[in-house]
């Protein structure tokens, strides 16, 4: 080994039932090179799955030209933390590699029993497909919407809306190519990961591609002025009591959603740090850092531009995460009212993570005409609108 094929004009077996190979009976016959005896060349090759099935190894020591993987290596990068990857590789791929590494494992090759430690299998990104009565499919961009139901634009039909598994044939295919170029390669990245969780089937919408942009172009506008720097960042401002409670909710929040692989929360959590932020807020420089860091996962090239932007000249991917100051997490209190049958019976002071259940509680302690109200009474449904009210319905 090496050794080269030749050059085949058919690839199907023979009609005997003998592998493709057996029809270069010139290549097949050749010479022993130690010992110049004629010899036979074996005619079955391997399977693509062969080499699919153990990457994963070769990653570990690609440039090892005596081994398919040097034994310090494989300890050292064995076995595989996470894998991602569709469910149709369940009887697929993994089967495969599993099959072959116990078969590696036997004979020494490697120090693992199995190659993975966990698998994540990602749902499917679907989209909206607009086919006629007659069965006929429409591109997107042939029909529009009229009150709630579609039309094909040039001849007025009526078609149908649903969601299905993106296919040339059903002219719902999206092509990232043409969304990069149109939003950037960051809207993507972003809307794909806001979708939804990582783990569910989730439908493409224009809305949503639209909304992503806006996001980040918002992040742009903040962050990034005409000549650098936005004049909201700067080392001379003084965070206040409200900023520094909202960052560190944010990092906290978003590195416990990035253990739980939770991406679309985690982007919830960065749009209410600038929610409450608002357009003519400034902050620190240190801030802007860790805001930097922390989006970067998921709006890498605007995350680099402001880092770069901030005076760095080393890319942000070699900086650590951002940590949170558990000072500022301390809970803080809200007024509640208290509605009894839509009729207002009081306020009460309660932590902002309170449940409901906890705030009625602490509302008959506390509040003699809540008591009065509710005493003999069963509660037949609670409306909690959270930080804001508690109305309070009861069995008739």
């Amino acid at each position: 080994l090496p050794l080269t094929l030749p050059d085949m004009k058919e690839y199907k077996p023979t009609p005997d039932g003998r592998p493709p190979l057996a029809r270069a009976t010139e290549w097949i016959q050749t010479t022993d090179p130690e010992t110049g005896k004629p010899a036979t060349r074996e005619q079955n090759t391997m399977p693509q799955w062969a080499g699919s099935s153990w990457y994963f190894l070769r990653f570990c020591d690609p440039h090892n030209d005596k081994e398919a993987v040097g034994k310090e290596a494989e300890k050292y990068w064995m076995p595989v933390d996470l894998y991602i990857g569709g469910a149709e590789h369940a009887v697929l791929h993994l089967l495969y590699a599993r099959f072959w590494h116990k078969v590696l494992y036997d004979i020494g090759v490697v120090s693992t029993k199995e190659p993975f430690k966990k698998l994540f299998n990602q749902g499917m990104i679907l989209a909206y497909s607009y086919r006629d009565d007659a069965g006929k499919y429409y591109y997107p961009y042939e029909v529009e919407r009229k009150g709630n139901d579609w039309f094909v634009k040039a001849t007025g039909v009526r078609v149908n809306t649903q969601i299905e598994k993106m296919s040339k044939s059903r002219y719902n295919v999206v092509n990232p190519d043409d969304v990069v170029e149109k939003y950037g390669a960051d809207t993507m990245r972003v809307y794909e990961m806001f979708m939804g969780p990582v783990d569910k089937n989730k439908p493409w919408t224009d809305e949503g591609i639209n909304g992503a942009y806006r996001f980040v172009k918002r992040l742009h506008t903040f962050f990034i002025g005409d000549n650098g720097l936005s004049d909201k960042i700067s080392p001379d401002v003084q965070d206040d009591e409200k900023t520094l409670k909202a960052y560190n909710r944010m990092v906290k929040a978003v590195t416990d959603d990035f253990e739980t692989m939770s991406f679309n929360t985690a982007i919830a959590r960065i749009m209410e740090f600038m929610n409450e932020l608002g357009p003519e807020a400034k902050i620190s420089k240190t801030i802007a850092e860790g805001f930097a860091l922390l989006v970067s996962p998921f709006i890498p090239h605007l995350g680099e531009e402001i880092w770069q932007q901030l005076g760095h000249t080393q890319s942000l991917a070699y900086e650590k995460w951002p940590t949170y100051d558990p000072k500022y997490l301390v809970q803080e209190l809200v007024n509640i009212p208290i509605q009894i049958q839509g009729k207002k019976a009081g306020v009460v002071q309660v932590p902002a993570s309170a449940k409901p259940e906890e705030i009625v509680e602490l509302a008959k302690q506390t509040l003699p005409r809540v008591r009065q109200l509710l005493e003999g009474q069963e509660i037949a449904k609670q409306i909690y609108v959270p930080n804001r009210i508690l109305n309070l319905v009861l069995k008739k």
